[in-house]
């Protein structure tokens, strides 16, 4: 058996995120448009690539129904005007799906069996409430297996708090004000903007283009944080305020060989170094990105000291803290998060995998004393996702601290 393959990250693409429900833009939106008009993005940017040499298309959802549902990664790969010829799945790990579909076409490139696939992901949360037409097994609750709260994404950050006394709420508010103020940085200065795929939107008001994301609120204050409710339980400590609100958006990568890549003229943002899931208690499913980490550093034959850029996804505030703490790396460090993250942007579960790629893809452009990165995010019913990427920037200096 030959030697595995060099996977790189060629290129990602994503679609403004929309808040979800009634009065966010992609309401009259269906759910597999949004992530055909990514991928119609990201195959626009990368006209070097000839289509019928794409292997796979690996696209997920967390809600597998209606429009949301029927093998999305086929069937957005002719909606989006690929060959009949390129075949396509489905696949779902709730908020990691994305990530997942990543890590799954990666290890077909490793082994041989592919030159170049797309994985992606998309919730529309408006249409599609996660856990919708889901029936869990009777069992988990008779049995005690989970708790009767632990498909309750908020409860299990409460529960942090609970677990790490460490975890204040003020710490919580002083990130997501954090947060907010980042993305809205990263906006004036055009990091984020150019790969963002725009959207065109229909509604009562008529037609419109959807060129940003639609949730953020620079003007956030730590007043204004401190009285916000506590939707989960009196007097708790998570609030809209300090977790990622229900949002609608797809995200889509292109992954190839590095010989494939090369043999197309394509470009290099990333190589994949390491990927790791890992379970943990859904009660606590918070803290699931601290072993994954952990096994894919180990996997790599790294130390966290070695990670100068980390790319977390916000589902809470709480969550990203507890990482942090476990690792011993600062609230305000600025290699985490350079860019905000969710709870400013959003979080459209099984997209935001890719998100987080290619934010840290743009910031190796601009880091190139930065060898390491890390995407890593908690998923629910109780597991962690985690991708070590390398810089082909890299020009030598600081790994990390």
């Amino acid at each position: 058996m030959a030697d595995r393959a060099d996977v790189v990250f060629v290129d990602g693409v994503r679609t403004p995120f929309g808040r979800a429900g009634e009065k966010g833009m992609y309401w009259g939106t269906r759910a597999d448009d949004l992530i055909v008009k990514a991928m119609i993005g990201l195959l626009e940017r990368n006209p070097n690539l000839p289509k019928e040499r794409v292997d796979d298309v690996a696209i997920a959802a967390t809600t597998q129904e209606g429009d949301q549902g029927l093998t999305l990664g086929r069937t957005a790969a002719i909606l989006a005007g690929l060959p009949m010829s390129v075949p396509g799945y489905a696949i779902d790990r709730m908020c990691a799906g994305a990530m997942t579909a990543v890590a799954t076409t990666a290890g077909g490139i490793a082994f041989g069996a592919y030159d170049v696939a797309i994985a992606g992901g998309v919730e529309h949360m408006g249409r599609h409430p996660m856990g919708g037409n889901a029936d869990p097994n009777p069992r988990f609750l008779a049995e005690k297996l989970v708790s009767g709260d632990a498909l309750n994404m908020g409860m299990t950050a409460e529960r942090l708090h609970d677990r790490f006394p460490a975890l204040t709420k003020e710490r919580a508010d002083r990130f997501g004000m954090r947060s907010q103020q980042k993305v809205a940085a990263a906006y004036a200065a055009g990091h984020i903007q150019p790969d963002l795929v725009p959207v065109a939107l229909r509604s009562e008001q008529g037609y419109g283009l959807a060129t940003m994301d639609e949730g953020m609120r620079p003007e956030t204050t730590m007043e204004g944080l401190a009285g916000l409710k506590t939707p989960f339980r009196p007097h708790g400590r998570v609030t809209a305020g300090n977790a990622s609100p229900l949002t609608d958006g797809a995200t889509v990568s292109l992954l190839a060989s590095a010989d494939a890549a090369k043999e197309l003229g394509l470009g290099v943002k990333m190589r994949l170094v390491s990927f790791a899931f890992a379970g943990v208690e859904p009660e606590v499913m918070g803290i699931g990105p601290i072993p994954s980490t952990e096994k894919a550093l180990k996997k790599a034959g790294l130390s966290i000291d070695d990670i100068g850029l980390f790319e977390l996804n916000e589902a809470f505030a709480v969550q990203v803290l507890s990482l942090l703490d476990h690792f011993g790396i600062d609230d305000d460090d600025p290699r985490v998060n350079p860019w905000g993250g969710a709870i400013a942007i959003g979080h459209p579960l099984a997209s935001s995998g890719v998100r987080l790629m290619i934010q840290l893809a743009r910031q190796f452009e601009q880091h190139p004393e930065v060898q390491y990165g890390l995407t890593a995010m908690c998923v629910g019913l109780g597991q962690g996702g985690s991708m070590i990427w390398e810089n082909p920037h890299y020009r030598g200096g600081r790994k990390g601290k």
